[in-house]
């Protein structure tokens, strides 16, 4: 018995709904787009399966035997199921959604990102929690391993399987307090190098991409600090002569709310491309969808109200020393 049912060819569920539906070899055939014969053998193997006629003759039509009618409501029950399950998701309905999602990023991406979509995600989805993840000193797979759900910022996750979009092109400006020396003045390569630096670095790195490019010109910057977080940067910037580095767009609410100033950088450096990445295990998944989708809609509106403009150093060429 056990190793009969193991063999049960459950494509039979559908020919056996369409057979008690139509109550006809030819009809049923015709419903799943079958030849006669092809029906006509899955009725016998129905029948061998079930140890039961199925559908009898009767005069020139066919009906359901007792065993048929007892078991036609649980047959459709069962396809409708199994069409649901194969069946795409449906999008989302956030009203109805009830999770919560894990946002990776650093505090600049919170910070510029989060207030605008705490609010949306409360408004639309209010079952939604949204729990932020700082970034941490060494390199974890927390995508692959389940920790979170979505990854925000450069991306340098070695995992192959990991999906990536990209969110807006980014790049580096300097930034000091107001009435910094740094303000007045043509700013070079040799002054920019001469000041004092904070580093930031989550890593608690020294170097990076600036001291690359100021050696190729064979000058050394002054780096003072490093700090992990972008925020803690440009605190220690507003109260020192210290030289900070930021995003120049994606800093740009938090620059301004401190007070500071944004000054080119007068050397070309690599851009940024900001990602979100994500596991495939969430790729057709309903919710995070959605949650994608929000975090498209929210980048797109951000950047559309940026003022772009010569406080940010965006008009304005590198240039060289």
């Amino acid at each position: 018995m056990i190793a009969r049912d193991a063999n049960i060819d459950l494509n039979l569920l559908t020919a056996l709904d369409a057979l008690l539906e139509e109550q006809s070899v030819t009809a049923a055939a015709d419903r799943l787009g079958l030849s006669g014969p092809a029906m006509s053998r899955a009725l016998g193997r129905i029948r061998r399966t079930i140890g039961d006629p199925v559908l009898v003759r009767a005069g020139r039509h066919m009906v359901p035997t007792p065993r048929a009618l007892e078991i036609r409501a649980e047959v459709r029950r069962l396809v409708e199921a199994a069409h649901g399950v194969l069946a795409p998701s449906a999008p989302a309905d956030p009203a109805q959604l009830a999770r919560v999602f894990t946002l990776y990023a650093n505090d600049l991406f919170v910070t510029a990102l989060g207030p605008r979509l705490v609010a949306r995600v409360a408004e639309e989805a209010p079952q939604v929690v949204l729990r932020f993840l700082g970034e941490s000193h060494v390199d974890v797979p927390l995508l692959r391993d389940g920790v979170a759900d979505l990854e925000l910022g450069v991306i340098d996750s070695p995992e192959p399987e990991i999906r990536r979009e990209e969110l807006f092109v980014d790049h580096n400006v300097a930034v000091v307090r107001e009435g910094h020396p740094l303000t007045t003045g043509k700013l070079t390569a040799r002054r920019f190098a001469d000041a004092p630096h904070l580093n930031f670095s989550r890593r608690g790195r020294l170097t990076g991409p600036v001291d690359a490019a100021l050696a190729e010109r064979g000058l050394r910057r002054r780096v003072i600090a490093t700090v992990p977080t972008v925020a803690a940067s440009l605190m220690m910037v507003r109260d020192t002569d210290a030289v900070g580095l930021a995003n120049a767009r994606a800093a740009a609410s938090m620059v301004r709310g401190l007070g500071l100033r944004t000054l080119p950088i007068p050397f070309a450096l690599p851009p940024m491309t900001m990602e979100m990445a994500w596991h495939p295990r969430h790729e057709a998944d309903a919710g995070h969808r959605w949650l994608r989708a929000t975090v498209r809609t929210m980048v797109r509106d951000i950047l559309g109200d940026l003022d772009l403009d010569l406080d940010l150093g965006l008009d304005l060429p590198p240039g060289e020393s």
